[in-house]
């Protein structure tokens, strides 16, 4: 699975990129979405690659943003008692499996997108990409690292 966050503004943007960001679900700011490894993300995501960030997620980091930042339709916080009650999930940790074999999010009632703080002593920089000293592009196994000062 592929964590991306949006990191830079929606001014300036070109309206093939804008629509790109909003196939994607990031309209704002350290907005983040888990994806499927397919190609189509993966244009998408070199596309909008000027404004984003990315890279693979495992489960612990799943669980972590699940539990401190999953929202459910109206605000509410996600709980082990709403899976339980509401879904064929029984804990957070087993829908975190789920989601790294393919399920949707969607389909567990729980929003698709993850709403996070900006990093603790933030971004390295915004006009930059990572290979380069910078917050932009793929990271691989590094974006762990931005999620945790985000959640």
């Amino acid at each position: 699975m592929i964590a991306a966050i949006r990191i830079r503004g929606r001014t300036g943007l070109k309206r093939e990129i804008e629509d790109t960001m909003k196939m994607l679900r990031l309209t704002r700011i350290n907005h983040a979405v888990i994806l499927d490894e397919n190609p189509n993300y993966q244009g998408m995501l070199r596309k909008a690659k000027d404004y984003i960030t990315w890279g693979e997620i495992r489960e612990d980091t799943i669980i972590k943003v699940i539990s401190k930042r999953g929202k459910l339709p109206g605000g509410a916080q996600v709980t082990e008692e709403y899976l339980k009650e509401n879904t064929n999930y029984s804990s957070i940790e087993e829908l975190s499996k789920a989601v790294l074999e393919g399920a949707k999010l969607e389909e567990s009632g729980v929003k698709p997108i993850f709403r996070l703080h900006p990093p603790r002593k933030g971004y390295e920089n915004v006009k930059k990409t990572y290979n380069e000293g910078g917050s932009l592009g793929y990271r691989g196994e590094n974006i762990e690292e931005l999620i945790n000062k985000m959640i």
